[in-house]
């Protein structure tokens, strides 16, 4: 039965408490959800009746979020958040027709991964053994892992030590839909990992419980921020003065597979893509990477004259 008096704002606090008990989502996704949907009620001219706000309302508040120059990303997301708030509210008869399924995502420009080069890549791995700005061994362990195996931060934050197999040269970790799927560290890795656990051990003995590969300088779980802080501080004016984020290490080691010779569908299963599409992508870098050093190279490719 179709409540008439119920507001976009409690509409919005019902979603949200359905999202957190019922769908189980993460409190940071639930947050972003709420966020989008404050904004969402603060840009209507009117946030009365929930059953009275029309595609054309949506659309005035999109086109606001396009004049302050807000992000495609973010007003997609913006966009998602709206819909899935009216396919609720659908769904329990608070509405008889959902305006939001008139509504179109905004085009997202075409932007290819940020990946390294080898060179930026080795520099990079190096730089915790040429300054030692946190922890040498650690910090090295850290990037020499999140290259070879290709994980995400979270993923490599999320890691134990009870995940390895075969000494470590494998680990099992959880990733997007909480699928699990194996991953490989090379000789590098595993060296860099074993001079971090040991000189890890000497630091904290006894006291050292922590199951996470991965701690802070009190020996408690590194977190996803703990990383990015990291790299940001090698990567950063103190280091190698060419910041990039934890991700890009993901971008690099799917490149530098790819453009090696590894099947598409093997680096697929590796990375824990559920679309080989995305995969894809970093076969266009490839692409990309051979034009430009087409046109570097060739008399009449132009880079010689400028």
């Amino acid at each position: 039965m179709q409540n008439p008096c119920m507001t976009v704002h409690e509409a919005t606090d019902e979603f949200l408490l359905y999202l957190g008990s019922v769908r189980g989502l993460s409190e940071h996704t639930v947050l972003s959800y709420r966020n989008d949907l404050l904004q969402f009620e603060n840009m209507l001219s009117s946030a009365g009746d929930i059953t009275q706000i029309t595609a054309e309302d949506i659309r005035q508040c999109i086109g606001h979020l396009s004049k302050l120059h807000r992000a495609s990303a973010s007003i997609n997301r913006f966009i998602a958040a709206v819909r899935s708030l009216f396919a609720y509210c659908k769904k329990n008869q608070y509405i008889q027709k959902n305006p939001a399924l008139e509504i179109k995502t905004v085009k997202l420009p075409k932007r290819l991964p940020r990946f390294m080069t080898g060179a930026e890549v080795d520099k990079l791995c190096a730089e915790p053994l040429r300054d030692e700005l946190l922890w040498q061994t650690r910090d090295t362990a850290l990037f020499e892992m999140l290259y070879s195996s290709g994980c995400r931060v979270s993923e490599i934050a999320s890691l134990t030590l009870d995940d390895f197999a075969d000494g470590y040269e494998s680990a099992i970790v959880t990733g997007k839909g909480k699928k699990d799927r194996w991953v490989y560290f090379a000789e590098e890795a595993q060296k860099a990992l074993k001079a971090y656990l040991a000189d890890r051990k000497a630091r904290f003995g006894e006291k050292d419980r922590e199951r996470a590969v991965f701690v802070n300088q009190r020996g408690t779980k590194l977190s996803v921020g703990g990383i990015s802080y990291i790299l940001s501080r090698y990567s950063g004016v103190e280091g190698t003065n060419h910041h990039v984020s934890p991700h890009a290490f993901r971008h690099t080691f799917a490149t530098a597979m790819l453009a090696n010779g590894a099947d598409v569908r093997m680096v697929q299963e590796l990375l824990g893509h559920s679309s080989i599409s995305t995969t894809q992508r970093y076969t266009h870098i490839n692409t990309q990477s051979l034009i430009e050093m087409y046109n570097k190279a060739h008399p009449h490719g132009g880079a010689k004259g400028k």
